[in-house]
């Protein structure tokens, strides 16, 4: 299992409910099958129960996840939800939140160029928005994992289509980040 993979929207859908004591997430209408093991969990709107790595897929609607660590300790039931494969090691992290951390495709890079949202590079950046003591509006951002294509077209976030993996990779992150 890697530490992050290219999609920061690999899937959503039907509603789940987490059990504290087993680290079993129970779903309904859900197609846990679209998962990968290693893969982040970020439980409820906005991420208001944190976020989770999948450890086990069991069946299209059972899963488990390695540690509760990260999740705020409130009952999980019913809640929406959503996959990314981003960085493990930024969960629970102080300095970033889950609403902080984007995958920044090639388009995205250049179409942010001329906004306070520029960044560096692709692939996994962390963004916060801040007001200075002049009432100045401010960026603060960080490059997680530098990922762009190769020599050869390959690899990175893309938009659209995963050159690598030919599925779709990009979220719809893009109040930061417009296509």
């Amino acid at each position: 299992m890697a530490l992050w993979g290219v999609k920061d929207d690999v899937y959503s859908g039907g509603t789940i409910d987490v059990d504290y004591s087993t680290k079993v997430v129970t779903g309904t209408g859900t197609t846990f099958s679209a998962l990968t093991v290693g893969d982040v969990i970020i439980i409820g709107a906005a991420g208001a129960f944190g976020e989770a790595v999948v450890s086990e897929i069991t069946d299209e609607t059972t899963i488990s996840i390695a540690s509760t660590q990260y999740l705020s300790g409130a009952a999980i039931s019913g809640e929406e939800w959503t996959a990314s494969q981003r960085p493990k090691y930024l969960a629970g992290d102080s300095h970033w939140g889950i609403n902080e951390v984007f995958g920044v495709d090639n388009d995205e890079v250049g179409l942010a160029r001329t906004t306070i949202y520029s960044v560096d590079h692709g692939g996994w950046v962390g963004i916060v928005t801040y007001t200075d003591s002049n009432g100045r509006v401010r960026t603060k951002s960080e490059v997680f994992v530098a990922m762009g294509r190769d020599a050869n077209g390959f690899g990175g976030i893309t938009s659209g289509i995963a050159l690598t993996t030919g599925e779709g990779g990009d979220a719809a992150d893009d109040t930061f980040f417009p296509e």
